[in-house]
């Protein structure tokens, strides 16, 4: 039997009841690797995966790392002379904070009105599974295909991947590959197909002022110690100048701009007024002189992610605070080195500080942005795939979010990369009720079916 769109329709329909058992338990899983507390579901979900991919016909193996397994599987029977692919996913989801506003357990698979609610149930753990089907469905459709096919499952993604990268000196032929799809983005709305070719790179840190020991009465320390959140929010207030623009120094200095034949290769608008009812955005602030799609995706910016310091609780405390914190974060595009912008906005930050603040700016983790090439094969197969399944013309996309490790993967398997999935915006990924529509997760695995058809076809 063939891998034709109305073949991999019918096993979908066929085994639609197993396939979403099967899910359902890949969500149970408290997966949150950021949290030591869930080390041991983490490893046994990484376990669950090796057998599930080994009894579908895969050669599967857990890659041990200095934080959570590599779940590696391939079955490379089609020769040398045939293409490689590579599909990157990851297993760990975002911590459930708070917990108060789920409307169902965010480990207890839920449907409503169709959609799939459970944490990771889009990001990423929707979007690896309907792979995997595929994956089940090219075994049992196609006892031969004619291609070579890997799978790089982490368990690290959310936390910056450090753990992961310890396979790459180890592991690195294995990993080699002409085509890379990294399953971890979406589309513009539904049923509109688009292939990400292009990611912002990222910076995050933290700042931390302290003027004392411990709180201290503002009537009595009021007008003596200078106050840290004073000292914190001028400091973040100079970070942009009155136009909006950045102004950390040398900011924009190494910032690649996209050449005219570059832009009109990529669908780079975004509707305000959608915006506004999506998601009841009231203020807009896109960098001068460019439209908020081009902010977005082809501009940096810099972020206060979260600010602290003193009593914020019901009712009033008259407290000085001893200690104020920020956490900032960098979105950067194509030619920013993340380690100079690092430099130069803790730099600037402290240069703002008040004389004898004790303060300490710690920087995160940092991965600079990708770009990849619209006009590869992958890209046209890939392009194709979302075409056949949705019937419509396939946008190419750059998206504002961050891959870390796309670049040094991409690098490392010295693949052509395209970046895909079935996300939405609206699929509140790392926010409590994270949904995935049982529709997307049928789409994502005809598409990648599709894909599969044509690499076997090739």
């Amino acid at each position: 039997m063939s891998l034709e769109i109305t073949n991999l329709r019918k096993w979908f329909s066929e085994h639609q009841e197993t396939t979403f058992a099967d899910f359902f338990k890949f969500l149970q899983f408290k997966t949150i690797a950021t949290d030591p507390t869930y080390d041991k579901d983490t490893k046994e979900c990484a376990k669950w995966l090796v057998s599930y991919l080994n009894d579908i016909g895969m050669e599967t193996e857990a890659w041990e790392t200095s934080g959570q397994p590599v779940v590696f599987a391939k079955h490379c029977k089609a020769g040398k002379d045939r293409p490689t692919l590579l599909i990157y996913q990851h297993y760990d989801v975002q911590p459930v904070d708070p917990l108060d506003l789920w409307k169902s357990d965010p480990f207890e698979p839920t449907i409503r009105e169709g959609e799939i609610y459970a944490r990771g149930a889009q990001d990423n753990k929707g979007q690896c599974f309907y792979s995997i089907t595929a994956v089940k469905a090219l075994f049992s459709l196609c006892k031969e295909f004619n291609f070579n096919l890997k799978l790089f499952i982490e368990g690290e993604e959310e936390s910056g991947s450090e753990g992961t990268k310890d396979v790459f000196t180890t592991k690195a032929e294995e990993l080699k590959s002409d085509y890379l799809l990294v399953v971890d983005a979406g589309i513009p709305a539904p049923g509109e197909p688009a292939i990400t070719m292009g990611i912002r790179g990222i910076l995050t840190g933290e700042i931390l002022c302290r003027v004392a020991k411990d709180d201290m009465h503002s009537g009595g320390f009021g007008g003596i110690a200078y106050n840290p959140n004073r000292a914190l929010v001028n400091a973040l207030a100079s970070l942009w100048d009155d136009s909006g623009k950045v102004a950390v120094p040398h900011f924009y200095d190494d910032v690649q701009k996209l050449s005219k034949e570059e832009a009109e290769s990529f669908d780079l608008e975004v509707s305000e007024e959608e915006m506004r009812k999506e998601f009841s955005l009231c203020s807009f602030s896109p960098d001068p002189g460019y439209s908020i799609g081009e902010s977005v995706s082809i501009r940096p910016t810099v972020e206060i992610n979260g600010i602290s310091g003193g009593y914020a609780g019901e009712g009033f405390k008259t407290v000085l605070p001893a200690t104020a914190v920020a956490k900032v974060s960098c979105r950067l595009v194509p030619n920013q080195d993340p380690e100079k912008i690092e430099k130069n906005l803790t730099e600037h930050l402290l240069k703002q500080m008040p004389e004898g603040m004790d303060v300490t700016i710690t920087m995160d983790h940092g991965a600079p942005a990708f770009r990849s090439n619209p006009d590869s094969l992958i890209a046209k197969l890939t392009a194709k795939a979302y075409e056949e399944v949705l019937e419509k013309p396939c946008k190419r996309i750059l998206t504002g979010g961050s891959i870390p490790i796309t670049v040094e993967l991409a690098h490392l398997t010295g693949a052509e990369v395209v970046i895909m999935g079935y996300g939405l915006d609206s699929d509140q990924i790392h926010a409590p009720n994270e949904h995935f529509g049982i529709d997307r997760f049928e789409q994502g695995f005809l598409t990648m079916g599709s894909i599969f058809s044509q690499l076997h076809e090739s």
